[in-house]
């Protein structure tokens, strides 16, 4: 069998002219154009079996090559919008077929492009879109369309003696209307727009009642929108949202692929806590198929549960003291052979199987073991790096804590990526160079939706402070270093910080925005004892390889860790924990068989959005929040 010193030894004993050919083949600057000098050389000059060996291997190199995997974080933090660059090929290297044509009606957005429209003066169009207001005067009607692809719609203008007046005059053309007109671009004579849209036809497609319509032309509170979401998406400050978070989802994507990473699904229902904070949604069908009549709920049988387990701790007490009055025991005893009866007949009355105990029995629930909807996929993650080398995933997380701040959602979306055989630093740069990306993306894309939010929602130099985030360094500090700055402050704190409590927003926002003058500035090395168990202990056995990223405004954006590969560490750690190891067993094979080091961090999504919309409460940043009280929508 041929190696590959058999394939130099045939090229060196090739004419001059072929390794020329070979070596500015090898030379060129495309994968493709590399294959193609192959084929001419292949049809031009070889003459043998050998020579057709060489070729079929030098052209699996190229292709090989080809592929974004050996291109290892060099992380980009411009705002290029298209990845990948070249013509598309398929599986073999050749072009790709073109599809059928495939086009939707043209949006506001693509007419007025960057000059407002005046570049398409005269061109006949057709739209699309909703009547967010609709005024009639001296004979001319005049609607303001918008279709959500841009912040300012398109005035369309009814003249009297159009086709289209006696519509527009009815009274049927109203606010809230979805509305289909159709006519030629002209220069506007208002200084608001530099063109118009002069209508010859419009067909009403769906018609809105102004009497009852909720969105009339007005101010409306956010709280208010709330309570309206599905319509709220037709305003102003929610429109700019979806199109803003829908470029940062763009933006997510086009980094990490940019850069090598695996796109994976991770699950949402787990058997596990990620976190170890138990602030989960249980995932159960033994309610399933209850009688709705029945006195009996699922409350009543956990307050039971509860109860037997407090009578049975405080048997269990009597019992150990020793000297104890055997009356006053026996009549303890009695009690609790009581509470199990009512806890057994509550069970049984709901249908819920329970085990001797009492305790609810999982081993008949659906996936056989308590469930969860999930609060992190990293855990998963993890397992795909270990396989794959660096992966991402981005989807939705779940935390039942009963919080109704502005900073807190019940359903929210991560970003979550895993870096193969790296350690903490090389989380430090990823997160940096992403966080960068993301903020130069939009401001590339979404320069009229930022203005919007400058001017009625931040009220401050919004584009000129996210600039500065995507242009500067981030300052490096440890944990002790940021906590010696705080304890030195002469402001004053609600809360105290002291080492080993965590940092509030407070402390994080005063590091960022006055220590450091308004740059990011990353935080590593956190105790032990308030981070998670699957972080790397460091050698002074106090502190983990972990790290915040805080950025001014807001505090606290992005946070992430080394993990533990240490099989004996990470176990003892779980012990520490107060979790059960033999829930982590597959966790723990990961270190068993072809342990590295790994690292990886977690951004809430609906976090960065607040961030670069300058939204206060974050339930403004997800289309149809789910917080305490409220999944109506």
């Amino acid at each position: 069998m041929e190696t590959i010193e058999t394939m130099e030894t045939i090229d060196r004993s090739r004419p001059v002219e072929t390794m020329e050919t070979m070596e500015t083949m090898e030379t060129r600057d495309h994968p493709r154009r590399r294959r193609r000098s192959i084929d001419r050389w292949v049809r031009t000059t070889a003459t043998s079996s050998d020579d057709a060996t060489m070729f079929a291997r030098a052209r699996a190199m190229t292709t090989a090559r080809a592929r974004p995997w050996g291109c290892r974080r060099r992380y980009s933090g411009g705002g290029v919008r298209a990845g990948g660059g070249g013509a598309r090929v398929d599986a073999h290297g050749a072009p790709a077929r073109a599809s059928a044509a495939y086009a939707r009606p043209e949006r506001i957005a693509g007419v007025k492009g960057r000059d407002g429209g005046a570049s398409r003066i005269g061109e006949t169009l057709e739209l699309r879109g909703w009547a967010r207001s609709v005024r009639t005067q001296k004979g001319m009607a005049f609607i303001d369309l918008n279709d959500g692809s841009a912040m300012t719609g398109m005035q369309a203008v009814v003249s009297e003696g159009s086709g289209a007046w006696a519509l527009a005059n009815s009274g049927a053309c109203a606010t809230g209307a979805a509305l289909r007109v159709k006519g030629r671009l002209v220069t506007s004579p208002g200084g608001k727009q530099a063109a118009e849209l002069a209508v010859d036809e419009l067909e009403i497609i769906g018609g809105a009642d102004p009497e009852t319509y909720p969105l009339q032309k007005k101010r409306h509170t956010l709280e208010y929108l709330r309570s309206i979401a599905h319509l709220r998406p037709r305003t102003n400050t929610i429109g700019a949202v979806a199109r803003v978070r829908n470029e940062l989802a763009y933006a997510t994507h086009n980094f990490f692929q940019q850069n090598g990473f695996l796109y994976v699904h991770t699950p949402i229902i787990t058997a596990s806590d990620c976190e170890g904070a138990g602030e989960q949604f249980q995932v159960t069908t033994l309610l399933s198929g209850l009688d709705a009549g029945s006195a009996t709920t699922p409350g009543a049988v956990q307050a039971a549960e509860v109860a037997v387990k407090a009578q049975g701790d405080a048997v269990k007490a009597m019992k150990a003291g020793g000297d104890v009055n055997k009356e006053t025991l026996l009549e303890e005893v009695e009690k609790l052979k009581a509470l199990k009866a009512e806890l057994e007949a509550l069970s049984a009355s709901t249908g819920i199987p329970t085990n001797k105990d009492g305790s609810v029995d999982y081993t008949q629930d659906f996936f056989g073991k308590r469930s969860y909807l999930t609060v992190s996929g990293q855990l998963n993650g993890e397992i795909m790096a270990c396989a794959v080398n660096d992966v991402y995933t981005f989807g939705p997380t779940f935390r039942a804590e009963n919080s109704n701040t502005s900073r807190h959602l019940a359903e929210f979306w991560m970003v979550e990526p895993e870096l193969a055989f790296a350690d903490l630093k090389d989380d430090m740069d990823c997160a940096e160079a992403y966080l960068k990306y993301c903020l130069n993306h939009v401001l590339e894309h979404c320069d009229e939706d930022l203005a919007f939010f400058e001017a009625n929602i931040s009220k401050d130099n919004l584009r000129e402070r996210l600039r500065n985030v995507a242009s500067q360094e981030f300052v490096r500090i440890t944990y002790t270093e940021a906590v010696e700055h705080i304890q030195k402050a002469t402001k004053k704190f609600e809360f105290p910080c002291e080492w080993g409590s965590d940092l509030q927003s407070e402390h994080e926002r005063y590091i960022s925005e006055e220590v450091f003058k308004d740059r990011p500035v990353i935080v590593r090395d956190y105790p032990k004892d308030i981070k998670a168990f699957y972080m790397r202990l460091n050698d002074d056995n106090k502190t983990v390889a972990a790290m915040d990223v805080l950025v001014p405004r807001v505090g606290e954006l992005m946070g992430g860790s080394q993990r533990e590969e240490r099989l004996d560490v990470l176990e003892r750690r779980i012990e520490e924990n107060g979790l059960e190891k033999e829930a982590y067993w597959w966790y723990l094979d990961l270190r068993r068989y072809g342990s590295q080091p790994h690292a990886g961090f977690g951004l809430g999504f609906e976090r960065l959005v607040q961030y670069v919309t300058g939204v206060e409460n974050i339930r403004d940043a997800i289309p149809f929040p789910r917080y305490p009280g409220s999944a109506e929508f």
